[in-house]
């Protein structure tokens, strides 16, 4: 038979009474004291809302610049330059996605060329934060082609921005019975329904 002994000194005449059970509820306590921090790490851990963000990764083997363009509350807004090594990410917009399209505008540092769409919006060559997209040339900035990004509503998105060939292409596959109808040399498409002038949805 084990008994656990736990010893108060006594005030008045020096002797030391035993007390069983109370050195296995000490050792019980100072586990849990000792576990504490451990325990209260791992809650915070599970407490923390999934990250929602907007990231891109540049996939390939050049160094990048980056301009994004999107529309909030107070209207459209673009902004640039996250440098973007090669093979690796950023976060360029933190927090959960406020709306559905995004706009993305890309160069190549190392080996030239762009990645560009039929958006248009305001850049510059040094780093900026452009309130609207109309009148760029006036206002003193670039009229920029930015390529669209559709979320899908999601809360956080990450682009794969990958080397030209590999891209998709940006207008609808023929139909199965043969090409498309050609347009004359100039002539822009009409805008689909819901796009402005500057291919921006509304």
């Amino acid at each position: 038979m084990t008994v656990c002994l736990h010893f108060n000194r006594s005030e008045h005449d020096g002797s030391v009474t035993a007390l069983p059970g109370t050195f296995a509820k000490r050792r019980v306590l100072r586990t849990l004291l000792a576990a504490l921090p451990v325990l209260l790490v791992c809650l915070m851990a599970l407490s923390e809302p999934a990250r929602a963000d907007f990231r891109l990764c540049n996939n390939t083997g050049s160094r990048v610049g980056v301009a994004i363009g999107y529309k909030d509350a107070e209207g459209w807004t673009t902004e640039g330059w996250w440098n973007i090594a090669a093979r690796s990410c950023d976060t360029l917009l933190r927090g959960a996605l406020v709306a559905r399209y995004y706009y993305i505008y890309a160069v190549d540092y190392d080996r030239g060329g762009e990645w560009s769409g039929h958006a248009f919006m305001c850049s510059r060559e040094k780093e900026f934060t452009i309130r609207g997209t109309d009148n760029c040339l006036a206002r003193g900035y670039d009229r920029t082609g930015f390529f669209e990004v559709d979320t899908q509503e999601q809360r956080s998105w990450t682009v794969q921005l990958t080397d030209t060939a590999e891209q998709p292409v940006d207008r609808p596959l023929p139909p199965r019975g043969g090409a498309p109808p050609r347009s004359p040399p100039g002539a822009l498409p009409p805008p689909a329904p819901g796009i402005n002038k500057e291919g921006l949805r509304r």
